[in-house]
């Protein structure tokens, strides 16, 4: 948990003041809320001010500002601003991070528990406790926003999770608005978070009596979702490992795209496509049993807007050679001005005995997308394991589970 020393030193005087106010913090009217050049001195007045508060309402304000603190990154900005965004809720002109949260926190207390669980499941995006699924691009409508495939979806979770059907259950269902790190194109997306009573724990305690007592405390576990209706993506955040992953896609797929072939499972990992900024060796072993890989799309995006996609239409030349040919030194390749932001790849595998040649399709987009749909998951490992080997996708991260059980 982070000190709340920091967040206070870095926060705006006026939004601290109004913060505290309220929760019963009595500061008299000389004292100095300036933290210029004495910022040490400023948190030191501020904890003698809490002191003075009783002991509970202490420790709460304490944990409170703990919170905040832990939330005071680049990642708790951009959920404050994704989930502000649909809500009309105008952050232009606050200072940082720390006037962002305090003022949420004032204001819109209610937000503050959707910043903090949209900053978890970004910060684990790619880890061992999630995954991301893949629908097909058919144009058949998703029922997210239907009640009754929500509640269906809450019960499903109830079972998955093998509790008590009486165990206690909530799912907070919100909008947010995210921007792409280099269009700029601004996406809805839904997100939700499934709260559950868990079974409660044993744990010491001091009581009423000021003794050690051992009391029952109750735990809840969290489920964070994440749905791209545009992209046809869902990302799932919880414990239990991969097959319980796979029951939730399943239990969404069923409630709320009933008409949709099941989803398939990619990664989301950092993409890096420098690489195809020039014809490229794709290193292949034997074993592979690859015959051929093309590069057989790319887009680009210009610096000063608009987008632009080539794609290989046949064998006499490849995609390189076609812009090499057809803009020269004007090449968005080579030119100034142009990012590449996606690359489509094929890779033809060698004919089997008695089998025609197959052929296997992925797109990678900037910053962390990979599509791979309709392919077994045997396929699919195998041409994530060469793009880790053509250094064109980030190996998956060392992470610790994703959500902690809380009281």
């Amino acid at each position: 948990m982070a000190s709340f020393s920091g967040f206070i030193r870095k926060s705006p005087a006026d939004r601290l003041r109004c913060f505290l106010a309220p929760r019963g913090v009595d500061a008299p009217e000389d004292f100095d809320w300036t933290s210029e050049g004495r910022g040490t001195a400023l948190v030191r007045s501020v904890e003698k001010l809490i002191g003075n508060l009783p002991d509970l309402q202490q420790d709460r304000l304490k944990a409170e500002l703990d919170h905040l603190a832990s939330l005071s990154d680049s990642n708790g900005l951009t959920c404050a601003e994704q989930i502000c965004a649909p809500l009309g809720i105008d952050l232009e002109g606050l200072e940082g991070v720390q006037d962002v949260l305090l003022t949420l926190a004032k204001d819109h207390p209610d937000l503050i528990d959707r910043v903090s669980a949209q900053a978890s499941l970004m910060r684990r995006t790619g880890g061992r406790n999630w995954s991301g699924f893949q629908f097909e691009q058919d144009g058949k409508p998703w029922a997210l926003d239907n009640e009754s495939a929500r509640a269906a979806f809450l019960e499903d979770t109830i079972a998955i999770l093998e509790l008590p059907t009486h165990r206690k259950r909530e799912a907070d269902w919100y909008t947010v608005i995210e921007r792409h790190p280099i269009t700029a194109e601004e996406t809805e997306h839904t997100w939700a978070t499934i709260y559950v009573e868990e079974r409660a724990e044993s744990e010491l305690a001091f009581g009423a009596t000021q003794t050690l007592e051992r009391q029952l405390v109750q735990k809840v576990l969290e489920v964070g979702i994440s749905c791209d209706v545009q992209s046809r993506r869902v990302e799932i955040c919880a414990k239990g490992g991969k097959k319980i992953r796979d029951q939730y896609a399943d239990a969404f797929a069923k409630h709320f795209a009933p008409h949709s072939n099941p989803p398939v499972e990619t990664p989301r990992r950092e993409v890096f496509l420098d690489r195809l900024r020039s014809p490229s060796i794709f290193e292949t072993e034997p074993a592979d049993e690859i015959d051929r890989i093309e590069v057989s799309s790319l887009d680009f995006f210009g610096t000063s807007g608009g987008f632009a996609r080539f794609e290989k239409r046949g064998d006499a030349e490849t995609i390189y050679q076609f812009l090499d040919r057809r803009f020269g030194a004007t090449s968005p390749l080579s030119a100034s001005g142009w990012n590449l932001m996606g690359a489509t790849l094929r890779i033809y595998l060698a004919a089997q005995e008695g089998q025609r040649r197959r052929s296997l399709t992925v797109t990678l987009r900037t910053p962390n997308t990979t599509t791979l749909p309709n392919k077994t998951e045997k396929h699919r490992q195998f041409v994530f394991d060469l793009l880790e080997r053509w250094e064109l996708l980030a190996p998956p991260p060392n992470d610790d589970d994703l959500f902690e059980v809380i009281d």
